[in-house]
């Protein structure tokens, strides 16, 4: 008898335990609610960054104010993301004209490295690392192109918290702490100049693991000129000249001439409506249309009566991928150079042509005809309505490995997405802005703010922006739950770089799809692999127009936080 009731005891301990980890309500998948506030949210990829962006919001900044003081402490907080060595593209609502504003502050190439260099060196791709691939860090001009015409408080106000932070120390987290013992290895492994100096000594000797403290007082400096002296400081100033005389030294092309002469450009964002919901990118030299093209085939199918994570589901996700990527590969670069038919490749007549070509099993798919790595996201709303989507972004993790003298941040390495085969829209070209991975999001509904989000992970953010569309508009999900569903890819086919098609591509997949799934995926024809750490990087904020009521969501799979007030 009392072995029957230590037994029920036991059964009714481990059924408590097994049930006090699940969630009462919402889907099984998800890792928490949605945070809500009345005033303002902010969500990035760091809890620090976030509180000083909230910080700012509670002192009378706006969200632009905000955006501006995180960016720049996830440039100290996360270096293996991003930092002011990198660009920027940014999608704004502004609450005052209730309008759609897009910023592009990508850089370009330095104006005397030539193709016939390359050529001449025999090399059939721009390199990873070093000096070569380097282009325009466009981020700082971003800053104050977006404060200049949205920005509230002083820069010197703004970048404080940074400065602060870079000069005191802040503690490393869990995920910056792994990619940070990873990076700097790398890089010194190919005995890049300065790393030591910027990231090691200035610690105490060694790289801070998770919960030690990390400092970079070279980079409050920087920080500290900028505040004062404003975007020349960064392009025209000294900073330029340590940047131009290192980069020559380690035998590259960006020049003090190149920095000086760099501008961002705004440019009107583009749209197409997915079931009655206006979805906002930003046209090339991005690959934002991308996530457009794809939610234009794929309205043509009723989602209601197809399961989320089923065969059914990411075969025809898939499928309108490869479709999209064929046009991006043969279409998107800098459209200062080419002209990119943005406006038949969104149309319902393409969308519906090439859906056309969709069957049963996988296929493989050419360019339309037509007529004509690292990154951190964040998104900030205030008060009175003013919201903005921000990616920002060195490429690749940390950069190229350049490391200027006593600066405190990499140079990004986005200059290797060039292709080197002459003839086509992305070709390398002086001057010339590379075809970016980095993309901020935006949805409108009758013509009012709906959600603001981004998803980080190179060629996988158009794929990302899709899932997420998707997951709120057909499958009924909450922002967080949108965020938290189980990801997956599609890798193969032709690139921007000069890569061409050769067989259907690998789909890959989160442990959360599955397995019948993946079973039904190959009966079709798909091939099935895995990934790790490629999927990660959503923050995203919801405007709840009838509650009047912010809804914040940050992604479970780094150590981001979403807060309001």
């Amino acid at each position: 008898m009392k072995n029957n009731i230590y037994c029920l005891l036991f059964l009714t301990l481990l059924t408590y335990n097994i049930t006090a980890q699940d969630r009462i309500t919402g889907e099984a998948f998800a890792t928490r609610s949605e945070v809500l506030g009345q005033n303002g949210m902010v969500a990035t990829s760091h809890p620090l960054a976030t509180q000083i962006g909230l910080d700012i919001l509670k002192k009378g900044g706006n969200a632009i104010d905000a955006a501006i003081a995180a960016n720049a402490a996830l440039g100290l907080m996360e270096p293996t993301g991003c930092g002011i060595g990198g660009d920027l593209f940014a999608i704004v609502w502004d609450g005052k004209t209730k309008k759609v504003y897009g910023l592009n502050a990508s850089g370009r190439s330095p104006k005397e490295l030539t193709l016939e260099y390359f050529e001449n060196q025999g090399m059939k791709k721009i390199p990873s690392h070093g000096a070569l691939p380097v282009s325009v860090p466009g981020a700082v001009d971003g800053w104050f192109e977006l404060h200049k015409k949205f920005g509230s408080k002083p820069m010197t106000e703004i970048l404080a918290p940074a400065i602060d932070y870079a000069e005191k120390g802040f503690p490393l987290t869990e995920l910056i702490a792994w990619y940070l013992n990873r990076s700097i290895p790398f890089y010194q492994s190919k005995n890049f100049p300065n790393l030591k100096e910027t990231y090691i000594n200035q610690n105490g000797g060694k790289l801070p693991n998770e919960g030690e403290i990390y400092k970079n007082p070279f980079l409050a400096n920087t920080y500290r000129k900028i505040a004062k002296g404003g975007r020349d400081a960064f392009y025209k100033g000294d900073i330029a000249k340590t940047i131009g005389k290192f980069i020559k030294e380690q035998g590259g092309f960006l020049s003090e001439k190149d920095l000086a002469a760099h501008k961002s450009e705004w440019v009107q964002p583009v749209s197409v409506n997915y079931r009655g919901y206006d979805v906002w990118e930003l046209p090339p030299n991005g690959q934002g249309i991308a996530a457009l093209q794809m939610l234009q085939i794929l309205k043509g199918y009723d989602f209601s009566n197809i399961e989320f994570g089923s065969a059914e589901h990411l075969h025809l996700f898939t499928e309108a991928k490869k479709i999209a990527f064929e046009d991006r590969a043969k279409y998107y670069a800098d459209m200062d150079f080419f002209k990119v038919p943005v406006e038949e490749l969104l149309s319902d007549a393409y969308a519906d042509k090439r859906r056309k070509e969709i069957g049963k099993r996988a296929g493989k798919y050419s360019a339309g005809k037509i007529s004509a790595g690292e990154t951190i996201y964040m998104t900030v709303a205030d008060k009175n309505g003013t919201m903005i989507s921000l990616i920002q972004s060195n490429y690749r993790g940390m950069g190229s490995g350049m490391v200027p003298p006593k600066l405190g941040f990499m140079l990004q390495d986005r200059g290797e997405l060039f292709s080197l085969k002459r003839g086509q829209a992305n070709t390398y070209e002086p001057g010339k802005r590379p075809f970016h991975t980095i993309i901020p999001a935006f949805i409108t509904k009758d013509n009012k703010p709906f959600v603001s989000f981004g998803v980080m992970g190179g060629d996988f953010q158009p794929m990302g922006h899709t899932q997420i569309v998707m997951n709120l508009i057909d499958f009924g999900m909450n922002l967080q739950e949108a965020g938290d569903a189980p990801r997956f890819d599609h890798t193969g086919g032709a690139s921007p770089m000069g890569a061409i098609t050769t067989n259907t591509g690998t789909i890959r997949t989160e442990s959360g799809i599955p397995y019948t799934t993946i079973r039904g995926l190959m009966d079709r024809g798909h091939r099935i692999g895995t990934a790790r750490g490629i999927y990660g990087g959503y923050q995203a904020i919801l405007w709840d127009n009838i509650n009047k009521v912010y809804h914040g969501a940050s992604e479970s799979r780094k150590d981001g936080q979403a807060a309001g007030y």
